[in-house]
């Protein structure tokens, strides 16, 4: 069964405790990569990265040297120093190596040691591969019983959310409210046609570095531009719907207009998505990390009295995982046309008016 990148954060420690190898299984582009990074940030280990698929099994063992009628091999660089030191040995792509390399990682996932090297205690071994219940798509050697026995598998299947939670600080604020409202344009998840290009976590991040480089993502900016770069990173279709988003931005209701301006009256017209989508954003940026100034509350409150039931108890949700005196203050605020807003989730929670 998949996890999500939250759990997995979440349960690999334990793995690495006891110094098991830990295998990241799935799709292109979902950030398995990006998250071996992470996790070695998050326990101070610098992080040793090596493609299995493109290694033989001399650049594996190291070469050999002779003294008398002794032959001895010499460990490369990057293995000597998974054993002089502690690291994240990141071996990727291991499902695209040949047998003779796969069959050297067999002892280094077995018995931590390769050629008579031994890793240094602290040092961690992660490995990723596109095989898995994904791998018919992808033009990888099977992975048979006894080789996977060696490592501890984890099947990958990140959410909108965890992309969304994680490029809320890596990709532009456009690119971000584009698949905030549009999940189904983050990523291709049927069947892929041959040569056909298709959007992925990856070239979404791809395309904002690029688009924010060219300062293309400015009000004015060359739509066609905009567009053609677009098509090249993520496809067509998310291209011709990401060039309408961009052209329309300017209209887009910000967590500012909300909290800062009282711009209520350009939500009018909003349906549950819309309205979600802008409850989300509130949770990207953190903006109930910081107590809210008493016009931010009325405003707060204001827009809170507009919303739907399932949005309503979305942001109340939200709320409470900031500062918790935004909680209390929006539960004693009254909106501007004399509701109250404790009257109105008792009306959310039972369907009676709580006045």
């Amino acid at each position: 069964m998949a996890v999500d990148f939250k759990t997995f954060v979440s349960v690999v420690p334990h793995v690495t405790a006891v110094r098991k190898p830990v295998l990241v299984r799935g799709r292109h582009g979902v950030g398995k990569s990006q998250v071996v990074y992470q996790l070695a940030g998050v326990v101070g280990l610098p992080v040793v990265e090596r493609r299995a698929s493109q290694m033989t099994e001399g650049d594996l063992l190291g070469l050999p040297s002779t003294n008398g009628d002794v032959t001895t091999w010499n460990p490369p660089e990057w293995f000597k120093t998974a054993c002089d030191t502690a690291v994240v040995l990141f071996l990727d792509e291991v499902d695209r190596a040949t047998p003779e390399v796969r069959q050297g990682i067999f002892e280094l996932t077995d018995s931590r040691k390769l050629a008579g090297f031994e890793l240094h205690p602290g040092t961690l071994i992660f490995a990723a591969v596109n095989g898995g219940e994904h791998g018919e798509q992808y033009q990888v050697g099977e992975m048979n019983p006894a080789e996977l026995d060696r490592w501890t598998v984890f099947d990958v299947e990140p959410t909108v959310e965890d992309w969304l939670d994680w490029a809320s600080e890596n990709v532009h604020e456009v690119i971000w409210d584009f698949i905030n409202q549009n999940h189904m344009h983050l990523e291709h998840s049927d069947d892929f046609e041959p040569n056909k290009v298709y959007p992925s976590r990856r070239s979404w991040d791809r395309l904002s570095e690029c688009l924010v480089s060219a300062s293309l993502l400015n009000e004015g900016s060359d739509l066609g531009a905009v567009y053609n770069l677009t098509n090249a990173f993520v496809g067509f279709e998310a291209a011709v719907a990401f060039r309408d988003f961009v052209e329309n931005y300017e209209r887009q209701v910000t967590v500012e207009d909300i909290l800062d301006s009282g711009k209520i009256d350009r939500t009018a017209e909003f349906g549950i998505n819309e309205h979600s989508a802008l409850v989300e954003k509130m949770e990207a940026v953190k903006v109930f990390d910081e107590v809210l100034a008493a016009g931010q509350v009325q405003n707060l409150s204001d827009y809170f009295l507009t919303l739907p039931s399932e949005v309503a108890m979305k942001l109340w949700t939200v709320l409470g995982k900031g500062n918790i005196e935004n909680t209390v203050a929006l539960h004693q605020a009254t909106g501007s046309d004399g509701q109250t807003v404790s009257s109105y989730i008792v009306e959310l929670l039972t369907g009676e008016n709580g006045e």
